[in-house]
């Protein structure tokens, strides 16, 4: 199969509300995001009240394969299964869609938006998710009409595995670690059965992109953020189990640093690996 033409440039990684709003589009979607990992039932959340139209995307089946020892908690799903899931969600090959979350400044669905747009389909996150969201809201579900969509592989550019991580380090390269400083620092572990890091990887938590209001620092601020990043043509970024290293992810594309590398497995992989050295403390 030839492969599919990147269309994801023609639409930013990050929007704000007022973009959206202004949009006249019927190829536009929004999505609305949810996780068990951010509790409660999100569903239910989402038909309390939700973005106009927008459709409820599910991260632990639609946007992620079954876990496993080696793809970690949320290993990606095959490119067949992605293809039918989207399908299933009415959105077609030539839609550009719009995802936001409940979660801090779209932690969860920076996956979609980074999935999407790695095999060329515009996407973009919603600056502030649905608290940045000033417009008319609705409740229910929403249904759309089924597509048959066109199956595009992942790119071999857009991921990595922990050999590819461990290579690219030893050469020099900058590894980003995208959790909170405890979890990197070996100090905490809710999930994981080991704590600590990637030897050499430096720790960008997620969340410091955001503002107090959950909405994204100045472009500025963002740079001098990410100075560590811009030094590395190459860079990789990983997390838990490759959901909230896609939104550091973005906001690197954001800032004209380019589209680096996911290992989707992320620590939940590479922490069950018995024979991966394991890093503590606040430094690479």
């Amino acid at each position: 199969m030839p492969p599919a033409a990147d269309d994801s440039a023609l639409t930013p990684p990050i929007v704000s509300a007022a973009w959206l709003a202004d949009r006249d589009d019927r190829r536009l979607v929004v999505c609305e995001v949810g996780s068990s990992m951010g509790g409660d039932d999100p569903e239910a959340k989402y038909l309390e009240r939700h973005v106009p139209g927008a459709r409820y995307v599910a991260l632990d089946t639609a946007l992620a394969a079954p876990p496993s020892t080696g793809g970690g908690r949320h290993p990606l799903p095959t490119p067949e299964e992605f293809a039918r899931a989207l399908g299933a969600l009415g959105i077609a090959d030539d839609a550009t869609v719009v995802a936001y979350d409940r979660r801090a400044g779209g932690g969860f669905a920076g996956r979609l938006v980074w999935m999407l747009r790695a095999i060329g389909q515009p996407a973009a996150l919603l600056d502030g998710g649905l608290g940045g969201w000033d417009g008319a809201v609705e409740s229910g579900p929403v249904t759309a009409e089924a597509f048959e969509r066109a199956v595009r592989p992942w790119p071999s550019n857009a991921v990595v595995d922990a050999d590819g991580v461990v290579e690219h380090i030893e050469s020099g390269g900058v590894v980003i670690d995208s959790r909170d400083p405890a979890r990197y620092a070996g100090e905490v572990e809710p999930i994981d059965a080991v704590a600590g890091h990637i030897p050499g990887a430096i720790n960008l938590v997620y969340t410091d992109n955001l503002d107090a209001s959950s909405r994204f620092r100045p472009t500025a601020e963002l740079l001098e953020r990410f100075a560590a990043a811009a030094r590395d043509d190459d860079p990789i970024v990983y997390c838990g189990s490759g959901v909230t290293a896609c939104h550091n992810a973005l906001v690197m594309e954001h800032l004209g640093l380019g589209r680096p590398r996911v290992y989707v497995g992320s620590w939940s992989a590479w922490s069950t690996d018995v024979d991966r050295p394991v890093a503590t403390g606040p430094t690479p």
